[in-house]
């Protein structure tokens, strides 16, 4: 039973890997990119080492993929917010229609 519930979460994991790359490559810019990788590497990376908990049989071990987890976690949120502050800041170009600012701090919608 366990061994049929790690394929499914490694399945599961590879499919949102697979996403998360369809994302980046056909996102048009940086913020929309971000958010497509991040969210999809952040469950996709969790749900494969979950997977790999499981099939472990030392409880260490599987608390330690678990600490990772809990480290991709917070590190891709952060990273996705930086990348994004970063491109804000430098005012990098939002898809045309989407969003527009004037350099003046103010939003045009």
């Amino acid at each position: 039973m366990i061994d049929i519930l790690v394929v499914i979460l490694m399945v599961i994991g590879a499919f949102f890997f697979f996403v998360g790359a369809l994302g980046l490559w056909r996102f048009p810019d940086v913020y929309s990119r971000a958010h497509a990788t991040t969210k999809c590497d952040t469950l996709g990376g969790g749900l494969i080492i979950l997977a790999l908990a499981l099939r472990l049989g030392s409880v260490t071990d599987a608390l330690k993929l678990i600490a990772i987890i809990i480290l991709i976690w917070i590190t891709n949120a952060t990273a996705a917010h930086v990348i994004g502050r970063a491109a804000y800041n430098n005012r990098y170009p939002h898809v045309e229609g989407t969003y527009k600012w004037n350099y003046h701090g103010e939003e045009d919608r």
